[in-house]
């Protein structure tokens, strides 16, 4: 995988979906924050080479300026299974205890909400974040009914080491 085309991919996925309002979303983006961090240019995409390395020098290094770090692995090197538990045994070793988590998006392992894909589709990635910050901007969104259109079920999972502000 190169570089340049993962960080193109994945620019292409943030401006076209994750920012984009949609209806069955509440009229909300999947991610509120996404167009403020990437016009920030807050975010930085690494092609990965083994996330449960990769994810343990991340906790060591911390987030810097970041407010997300993606990193992108090829999913036919690293088939579902083998991705999520490399990213919860560093979440769950590493990460969480350094007020980071990563979260997952595999191609093969679909998520639907209201019948939107939210998967980038191309690439497995773990997104790294703060998990204080996280929760602060959940809350907020709470507030503002961000999460009243959402599969219980969903948030369940998406609130997983995190507090559920609703």
């Amino acid at each position: 995988m190169e570089l340049e085309t993962v960080k193109q991919d994945i620019e292409q996925w943030i401006v076209n979906f994750v920012e984009v309002p949609h209806p069955a979303l509440g009229g909300w983006a999947p991610c509120p924050y996404a167009r403020s961090a990437r016009m920030k240019k807050s975010y930085d995409v690494r092609v990965g080479v083994n996330p449960y390395f990769d994810l343990k020098n991340q906790a060591r290094w911390g987030m810097g300026n970041w407010e997300v770090v993606i990193y992108a692995y090829d999913p036919a090197e690293w088939t579902y299974d083998l991705f999520n538990a490399n990213l919860k045994n560093a979440n769950e070793e590493f990460l969480l205890r350094n007020d980071l988590i990563a979260l997952e998006d595999h191609p093969t392992d679909v998520e639907m909400v209201n019948g939107v894909c939210m998967n980038q589709g191309t690439y497995a990635l773990a997104l790294v974040q703060s998990v204080s910050d996280l929760n602060a901007k959940a809350k907020t969104m709470a507030e503002k009914g961000f999460y009243h259109n959402w599969p219980e079920e969903y948030l369940q999972g998406l609130f997983q080491h995190r507090k559920d502000p609703r």
